[in-house]
């Protein structure tokens, strides 16, 4: 489940001298106008000291979602770029030995139908799993109304969680329960999947085995719980929630919820072990803050936040130890930039941002080559 706010870089090696600012002394607007451009490492803000070789590899459309295969050298992500013949989002794959997706298209993995969300790669890389509505209503769900203003994102209760391969051939149902099962990622170890489901009644983090089996619910907190990834050990799970503290607080998340649907506008970054034991609030920054991923070291956590601006409509990456210290600031961009993740190998950073949009609302998928020391 994801929020959209609103680059063209060639595939090329990296030209700037990475975490050197020497070479950016444009102002804001001399900036945007050379990253359209896209040359070298203009779509790298100045102050972006861990990335470097910043390419776009979609260009339309809002793209988001972007995960690794095990291997490091696919991924697999959501879009609803029109030009790619879907309505709604739907699940691609994309070999990133092609380059980008301006010169090759990616290969769409769901079904064009209903709407999809949330896709991984299982072990060995030939099978995808995502969350799709397509046995409930092969038309795309509609799109939820603002609530008096207010920004909500929709849970819808037909999604349940398939298994495809490459070639786009549904292989295998995993949930088959009433109410929201999405969200769903794999661990490094290959072993089990953990999910978001409404089946207990709130909105709860799920383990199972990597077939389906043995569902054990690891949240029990009233509130969301999602976006769930486990630590490249596989030991732990790092997880976005919302925790209505108040009456009216938890009245108004009841009342959504009834409705099919979650306001993401206050949320913390949460850990526990994978059985959900030891869990703890990493965060307390305020606002919004989710989208998290667990460093290669297995000791940090990178996420996006709103935090720090006035503005709710600007998310950028940041990164903080587990016990909550050491809060660092990775990208600058001055709208979105959210849903990172790092390569198994921990040399990568794919994220999605509205950098080099053109003025657009176009979200697209970036992937950076990653400087550990400034």
């Amino acid at each position: 489940m994801k929020t959209y706010a609103v680059f063209s870089a060639l595939l090329a090696v990296c030209l700037c001298s990475c975490g050197d600012s020497r070479h950016h002394t444009q102002n804001t607007t001399q900036q945007q106008e050379s990253r359209s451009t896209a040359s070298h490492d203009s779509l790298r803000y100045p102050q972006e000291h861990h990335l470097c070789n910043v390419r776009q590899l979609t260009f339309g459309g809002n793209n988001a979602e972007a995960y690794f295969s095990f291997d490091g050298q696919k991924i697999v992500f959501q879009s609803d770029y029109a030009a790619w013949g879907v309505n709604c989002d739907q699940i691609f794959y994309f070999d990133l030995q092609q380059g980008n997706m301006k010169a090759h298209m990616p290969r769409r993995i769901s079904n064009n139908l209903g709407r999809t969300t949330c896709s991984y790669f299982l072990p060995g890389d030939s099978l995808i799993v995502f969350a799709s509505t397509f046995e409930a209503d092969s038309a795309c769900p509609p799109p939820p109304p603002r609530l008096k203003g207010k920004y909500v994102w929709p849970v819808y209760d037909s999604y349940d969680i398939y298994v495809a391969d490459l070639q786009g051939n549904i292989v295998k149902k995993l949930t088959n329960t009433p109410g929201y099962d999405a969200e769903a990622t794999v661990s490094p170890r290959g072993d089990k999947i953990v999910f978001t489901s409404m089946r207990s009644g709130d909105l709860e983090l799920w383990v199972m085995d990597i077939d389906g089996s043995n569902p054990k619910q690891i949240t029990h907190e009233p509130g969301y719980d999602g976006g769930a990834f486990f630590s490249p050990d596989g030991s732990k799970i790092v997880f976005r929630a919302s925790r209505p503290k108040t009456e009216a607080e938890m009245k108004e998340y009841k009342e959504l919820l009834a409705q099919g649907l979650v306001q993401p506008t206050e949320m913390e970054i949460f850990v526990c072990d994978a059985d959900g034991s030891n869990l703890q609030q990493v965060t307390h920054l305020g606002k919004a803050n989710w989208a998290p991923f667990f460093h290669p070291s297995g000791k940090k956590i990178i996420f996006s936040s709103n935090h720090a601006y006035p503005q709710s409509f600007r998310f950028n990456l940041y990164m903080i130890n587990l016990d909550g210290s050491g809060l660092e600031q990775i990208t600058y961009d001055s709208v979105f930039d959210a849903f990172p993740m790092f390569s198994p190998d921990g040399k990568k950073l794919i994220f999605s941002s509205n950098r080099n949009n053109q003025g657009t609302r176009d979200t697209n998928l970036f992937i950076a080559d990653w400087v550990e020391n400034n």
